[in-house]
């Protein structure tokens, strides 16, 4: 695995999701570090990745409240735990559980294993809330990936929350996630 500079020299054979996260952040003039290798599902399959980029690794969840009327996209380091009724306290939002696939799909343009920030620029109808622990703006860079999870980037926590968001028109939730369950 080899971090390299931007966008593939040749997108061919990319699927268009992760073409339009390259034009988003090129058109931002957001500069970024790639690194594609195998598909990555879960947060154990990153840990090479992770060495590799040398950035914080999030864990992102798609929640909803029982109704499935609100979704929240929660953002949070890959080691911390997380508990459903820690996150309902503090947002005010009962019974949150994890969004059925077709909603990651329908608002996001992202398949389960695939879910990253990124995601938010399909959801033009606002209809997912991003919350982000406190303890991911810590570090000077983030990683997430392309709307795809062949490939991750390395980005400047500056330049998600003072370009990439206010650009795709999401305002994050700060929240604090305990570090024990």
């Amino acid at each position: 695995m080899e971090l390299v500079n931007g966008r593939p020299a040749d997108c061919a054979g990319r699927l268009p999701k992760e073409t339009r996260c390259y034009d988003l952040l090129d058109s931002l003039g957001i500069s970024y570090q790639r690194i594609d290798h195998e598909a990555a599902m879960t947060m154990e399959a990153c840990a090479e990745i992770d060495r590799v980029l040398d950035a914080v690794i999030c864990k992102n969840l798609l929640l909803c409240n029982r109704q499935c009327t609100s979704f929240y996209l929660l953002m949070l380091p890959g080691e911390k735990p997380f508990k459903t009724s820690v996150l309902s306290k503090e947002i005010g939002s009962s019974r949150l559980s994890f969004a059925a696939p077709e909603y990651m799909e329908r608002f996001l343009d992202i398949t389960p294993g695939s879910l990253s920030v990124l995601g938010l620029m399909n959801d033009t109808e606002n209809r997912v809330q991003l919350l982000i622990d406190e303890d991911v703006l810590k570090g000077a860079y983030i990683g997430c990936h392309p709307c795809i999870n062949t490939s991750s980037l390395r980005l400047k926590t500056r330049d998600l929350l003072e370009g990439i968001l206010p650009a795709v028109h999401h305002t994050p939730r700060m929240v604090t996630l305990p570090v024990e369950p």
